[in-house]
């Protein structure tokens, strides 16, 4: 089961997602709300932290969740100060019930990750990919639109048509056609 502990909090946060199953994993912690409280309402632990990526917004609580719940965060820098366990580019990790395939996706940072599981067709897009065919910015330190229009296209080709869900890093998620809206960002960020 994936629940977004950030919905409905109305405070500058990304989205931070709880897969619940045989490891309980919070993709990204978001910032300024109560996580820690969030996760004990759902869960009676948690297994790790994956971020797919180190802008504050997506991990200013993981100095809260991390000591309350003794949990390593993964990410792809293994120098950053948040990050305990590396994830390499095409490595896979288990999240929840499945195990997904980590893509290395910058353009909006240059750490940035996308995860993909094959079975459930599910992508947490982080930052990359949004509804509606937005995409991530590239105004921000490390942003480059080439690389990011690279890093969707890198997306586009490894993720099904049959994609039955895109989580992003902000707003909400799309459940009703999640490829089409990957190729709306595919096609929007080339303008």
């Amino acid at each position: 089961m994936i629940s977004n502990l950030a919905a409905g909090v109305r405070t500058f946060t990304s989205n931070a997602f709880l897969v619940d199953g045989e490891r309980t994993v919070l993709v990204d912690t978001g910032a300024n709300f109560d996580a820690v409280g969030a996760i004990r309402d759902r869960v009676g632990g948690l297994d790790a932290v994956v971020l797919t990526h180190t802008h504050p917004d997506h991990v200013g609580n993981v100095p809260a969740v991390r000591e309350a719940f003794d949990a390593d965060v993964w990410g792809f820098d293994p120098d950053h100060e948040l990050v305990d366990r590396p994830i390499g580019d095409e490595s896979r990790i288990q999240i929840g019930d499945h195990e997904y395939l980590a893509l290395h996706t910058p353009g909006h940072k240059d750490d940035h990750l996308c995860f993909y599981a094959v079975k459930p067709q599910v992508l947490f897009a982080g930052d990359l990919i949004f509804q509606n065919g937005s995409f991530g910015r590239t105004d921000l330190p490390e942003g480059d639109r080439e690389t990011l229009i690279e890093s969707i296209d890198r997306v586009r080709e490894t993720v099904s048509e049959e994609l039955a869900a895109l989580h992003p890093g902000h707003g909400p998620s799309v459940e009703a056609d999640a490829y089409g809206h990957v190729e709306l960002a595919r096609e929007a960020a080339r303008f």
